[in-house]
């Protein structure tokens, strides 16, 4: 099969075309305690944004995993029986379902398969990559440095009357259906918990170009991009019987064009160890705090 993550790994040459990475200080901070959180065997399952890439410490470098990100705040919190995160850089719901290759070509199995009929928590963070969101990061910072004024990504995506983007949300919704329903079948007694996607651009206004090189008149739209797909997982978590934990929300005023000290997603040069345009550790903490007060409601 095709490898799911030579889409991530074009975008990071692209990106590095663009500008060095750097990466700073890890910080961390311990995660309330949650004792309603299911403390049972849990299963984290999803992309780069649940596996904490080029967060330290890396435990699997095929997958770009850390030992610092949600998943593990989450499991160490509810002090669960067992823990397995199986979420992997570059993952699509086809790499849940079906077994695929990592970061660095080696084969990976199905992520679906460490889900057991006696597990009791299920995290799910997936749909990004199925919408391109590295290509679309990469297309956008591109096009912004030829028109930083205009909305060179919304008129690509949008030529001729369709827009892209939306299309690909709506084409995704059933793929993590199929996902949450195979996850249900698989673990019939579990609580599935599905993860939103933190703020990426300001939640208002314009952004800050060239800090973040996304052209003004793009932000907006990028933005509803977001919260578009952010809505179609609430809606599809809903109509599937699992959770969903918002953690655009609380991202919100800590996006990429915030300081070191408050931002929890990186931008295109990272200041905090972290891939570009993904969340640091700050940003792993925020959305286990999201996931734990979902699970405690």
């Amino acid at each position: 099969m095709t490898r799911p993550t030579l889409p991530l790994l074009r975008a990071a040459g692209r990106l590095a075309a663009l500008a060095v990475a750097s990466a700073g200080v890890l910080l961390a901070a311990a995660v309330p305690a949650s004792a309603a959180v299911p403390t049972g065997r849990y299963v984290a399952l999803g992309d780069s944004y649940a596996a904490g890439s080029l967060i330290p410490t890396q435990v699997d470098l095929n997958c770009l995993r850390s030992n610092r990100n949600f998943s593990s705040l989450v499991a160490a919190s509810a002090k669960s029986s067992s823990y397995t995160d199986v979420s992997c850089s570059g993952a699509t719901t086809n790499d849940i379902l079906n077994a695929g290759d990592g970061v660095l070509g080696i084969p990976v199995p199905a992520q679906l398969s460490a889900v057991t009929a006696n597990t009791a928590l299920v995290s799910v963070q997936i749909g990004g990559n199925d919408i391109g969101f590295a290509d679309i990061i990469t297309d956008c910072a591109e096009a912004s440095l030829s028109s930083p004024l205009g909305s060179p990504c919304k008129d690509s995506y949008t030529a001729g009357g369709v827009d892209q983007l939306q299309a690909r949300i709506a084409a995704t919704a059933p793929k993590v259906t199929a996902v949450l329903q195979a996850v249900r079948r698989a673990a019939p007694n579990a609580r599935i918990v599905v993860l939103g996607y933190p703020a990426i651009l300001p939640d208002s206004g314009y952004g800050c170009w060239p800090v973040v090189p996304i052209a003004y008149q793009d932000v907006p739209y990028l933005r509803g991009i977001e919260k578009s797909l952010n809505t179609m997982l609430a809606r599809t978590a809903a109509a599937n019987n699992a959770t969903y934990a918002d953690v655009y929300t609380p991202s919100i005023g800590r996006d990429t064009c915030k300081g070191s000290s408050t931002r929890w997603v990186e931008g295109l040069i990272p200041q905090n160890a972290a891939a570009p345009f993904h969340p640091n550790a700050k940003g792993q903490q925020g959305m286990a705090t999201a996931v734990l007060a979902k699970l405690n409601s």
